[in-house]
């Protein structure tokens, strides 16, 4: 089968990246043909000419259009999966590919389509307003990206594609990674009928291989929503316990205390074996986050994780089970949190183990694979049938 995948990159490589990715190589694994129209944000984030193109094709992208017809028109793809298409690629692709009879997937990494920053956050605590209201112009009202133009911009894009229905009528099938990302979709009226879930998932040893950990470890960018600045007040209320944090900063980070440690970002091999070492994993978000890959690798070496006690963090992590969670955004539960786990190694040990069981389980690269390819082979017929009657 012939696939296309279309995915605007951002600026900085995230986890969606990596997602991504893997994607690309499962689909290759599988067997199918995969062509990827790819567009990136990198080296224009922030910059003037950067800003003022991106304003105007999230819109509608001229360009884009026009070379996805190309395509469509050359190779033929049996099926397109979508990714990001903001700022540069556009929703204004998804018409002439719904027109030319091709089913479109949508994987939904986070929660850009109800809610213009992709984060339902506001004053640093989860926020549901444009959900709740059903428009965008909250974001506006109260400039979620603490910049005027900039929120207009989202709220704008958000708000246009909403009007012309360019998701709601183009796309055949959208697959979240967890059931409350669905949920939500759902409440924003959303067709249940056209969505799945299929979660992340990694490959990985199925022998465990345990071992203590002498620190407790954050892995990700070192950005406000992400929450790095909870974990590091929290690590200065425990000065006893050493904390390592690797990712690349995206904040100016001035002042930390003596047992915290930043070690920039890592390569695959240094970050597997940075996990390895770690007693166990801190990821302390003020965003409810899609479905975080790191929960996954701390999980492959039997590692823990502390999440917030929201979104898709409850389903992921079992609490006293997988994991623990703390209360949003409250420094001193999580300090509490990490205290206890840290003492408490037995207990730490037991769910570690868990951890990697519900791994075996729940996200088994083998298992994802059989989804996904239960999913094409649905959306192949669709064609079939389509070119058919042609």
């Amino acid at each position: 089968m012939k696939i296309l995948l279309i995915h605007n990159n951002y600026g900085v490589y995230s986890g969606e990246e990596t997602v991504v990715n893997k994607q690309i190589a499962l689909f290759r694994e599988m067997g199918h043909q995969v062509s990827v129209y790819r567009k990136t944000t990198e080296g224009l984030r922030g910059t003037l000419w950067g800003n003022i193109k991106g304003f105007f094709t999230a819109f509608y992208s001229w360009s884009s259009v026009r070379e996805v017809k190309r395509i469509l028109k050359n190779d033929k793809p049996g099926i397109v999966v979508v990714h990001n298409l903001y700022p540069y690629i556009s929703p204004a692709v998804l018409k002439p590919i719904h027109k030319a009879g091709v089913p479109i997937i949508m994987t939904v990494h986070n929660y850009r389509l109800i809610c213009p920053t992709g984060l339902f956050m506001r004053n640093a605590k989860p926020c549901e307003l444009c959900l709740e209201k059903g428009n965008e112009w909250s974001c506006v009202r109260y400039n979620c990206e603490h910049s005027l133009l900039k929120s207009i911009g989202y709220a704008g894009r958000n708000w246009y594609a909403r009007k012309t229905k360019a998701y709601t009528d183009n796309v055949d099938t959208y697959t979240c990674l967890t059931d409350f990302q669905k949920q939500k979709l759902v409440e924003a009226g959303f067709d249940e009928n056209k969505i799945t879930v299929i979660p992340n998932s990694i490959p990985f040893s199925s022998e465990l291989n345990y071992m203590p950990g002498d620190y407790v470890a954050y892995i990700g960018r070192l950005s406000y929503e992400k929450g790095y600045d909870l974990l590091i007040e929290a690590a200065n209320e425990i000065p006893e316990i050493p904390f390592y944090f690797a990712g690349a900063k995206r904040d100016i980070v001035t002042k930390t205390p003596q047992n915290v440690q930043l070690i920039g970002h890592l390569n695959k091999e240094a970050l597997a074996e940075f996990i390895r070492n770690s007693r166990f994993v801190v990821m302390p978000s003020r965003c409810y986050e899609g479905f975080p890959m790191t929960i996954l690798e701390a999980a492959a070496y039997a590692k823990p994780t502390i999440a917030p006690a929201h979104a898709g963090f409850l389903e992921i992590i079992d609490e006293n089970e997988t994991g623990l969670h703390f209360e949003p955004g409250n420094v001193v539960d999580l300090s509490q949190k990490i205290r206890y786990l840290w003492k408490n190694e037995v207990a730490c040990r037991q769910m570690g183990e868990q951890a990697f069981q519900k791994l075996q389980t729940h996200y088994l690269f083998e298992s994802i694979k059989k989804k996904w390819e239960t999913l094409l082979n649905s959306h192949e017929k669709i064609t079939q049938h389509h070119n058919s009657l042609l």
